[in-house]
Parts: C-alpha cells; structure tokens; sequence
C-alpha cells in the first residue's frame, strides 16, 4: 500500500527541508512541492491561477499514485485552510493509500527568526514574515496531525512524520 503524506504549514516553517530529508529516508520515494506548480514572475493569485495550480498539482500527485515506481509520495504547501486540503484530497485516486495529512508548526519567535533570516540572505521578501505569522494560527482548525518544529533539528521532525498515525 501506498502512503501519500500532505504536509502544509505556514512560509518558513521548514516544509521545504524536512520534505527533502523524508525523501531519502523513505523508500521508493517521490517529492511535489506545490510551490514548483505555481512559479510565476509576476505571481498572480485569482480563480484562474487557482484552479490551474490545483489542477496540477492533482494531476501531478495522481501519476505519482499510478506508478509503481513510487510507495511514498510526499506533497508539501502551504495548506493553510481545509477546504485546501480536502480539494486535493477529493481529486486523488488515494482509495488504495494511506493517507497522512501533517501540519508543521513552530512558535511566532522561531518563525520569524527563520524568515528574518532568509530576508536577510536575499531569499524571502520583506513582507513574508506578517502574512506568514498572521496564517499560523489558522493551522490549529485543520484537520491534520500538528508537528511543531521549534527546537528540533530535521532529523527529527522527519522522524515524527514518519511514526505519525
């Protein structure tokens, strides 16, 4: 049986470099960052754009599912609202997988010295660190298994995700 884990949390919170780490610690694995479904100059957020990158990232997902090259598929977003995660949810051929939806946290301090960091290296815009502070508390409604990342290397986090039920 496959496992398909979808792992959200806000900007900065380290989905990125725990989802590369899952990917050789899993076996016949394969990583989709929604964010390569949606790299744009400039970024543009309306329905249109909205329903393209879902389509995408589903469509994307869906082949990694049909494949028997892959056991693991890993698939991190922001994924800041259900309705998010129940619309992949419902566009994937998922009846014959086990599905762990996880959500990373952190603490308002460490997620803004995280991306006070990558501003100050030239990788994050200024305006990052409010929107994604304002979203953190939104990750306490969803349905998903919460993981809070502060303090931990990623090794460990990993680790978690990994044993989580």
């Amino acid at each position: 049986m496959k496992t398909i884990y979808l792992i959200g949390g806000p900007m900065g919170v380290g989905k990125t470099t725990v989802c590369r780490k899952l990917k050789t610690a899993l076996a016949d694995c394969v990583f989709l960052d929604g964010d390569w479904c949606w790299d744009a100059s400039p970024f543009q957020v309306n329905e249109e754009t909205r329903a393209m990158v879902l389509e995408n990232i589903c469509f994307l997902l869906n082949q990694f599912i049909h494949c028997s090259a892959y056991q693991n598929i890993i698939f991190c977003w922001v994924m800041h609202e259900q309705e998010i995660i129940d619309s992949v949810l419902s566009r994937l051929d998922a009846a014959d997988c086990t599905v762990k939806t996880i959500s990373l946290l952190c603490s308002e301090e460490a997620l803004r010295g995280r991306l006070l960091g990558d501003v100050r290296k030239g990788l994050r815009q200024a305006d990052v660190v409010e929107r994604s502070v304002q979203r953190l508390p939104s990750y306490q409604t969803l349905n998903t298994r919460k993981i809070d990342t502060s303090g931990k290397t990623v090794e460990q986090v990993a680790r978690e995700i990994i044993l989580a039920q």
